[in-house]
């Protein structure tokens, strides 16, 4: 799915947003939106501030590029079977801030969710939206 080089941008990503250069990882994001496609995997990553930084960076996008966001849904959509429970909630967290019908609806199967911070975390955004 991915080549050598997204591996090595989603190195760089994540190693720019675990230093919180948020800022230059949005105007990546902003010059060229095929970056979208690397949502999924930078939520994978184990560092706490790189998962941080995307959200950063989401809050950030939905101001700038709203039309855009949505483009990253495809690249959240296998974190949601997961079994890991914070990458389900990573990919809730920024599903919920794009927060289009097709976001919401990929969270309404999760509101019954085997974990309790989960289904809190879908009944807070489906109750905002």
């Amino acid at each position: 799915m991915f080549d050598d080089n997204d591996r090595q941008l989603i190195q760089v990503i994540g190693d720019f947003l675990e230093m919180g250069h948020v800022e230059n990882i949005l105007a990546m994001f902003k010059q060229d939106p095929s970056h979208y496609k690397l949502t999924g995997e930078l939520l994978r990553d184990e560092r706490f501030m790189v998962r941080m930084g995307v959200a950063v960076l989401f809050e950030e996008l939905k101001i700038l590029r709203p039309a855009e966001i949505p483009l990253a849904i495809p690249a959240l959509v296998p974190l949601l079977t997961e079994e890991t429970p914070w990458m389900r909630g990573e990919a809730v967290n920024i599903l919920g801030i794009i927060g289009t019908d097709e976001a919401l609806a990929l969270l309404r199967p999760l509101a019954g969710d085997q974990e309790p911070q989960i289904r809190e975390m879908v009944a807070d955004i489906l109750a905002t939206s």
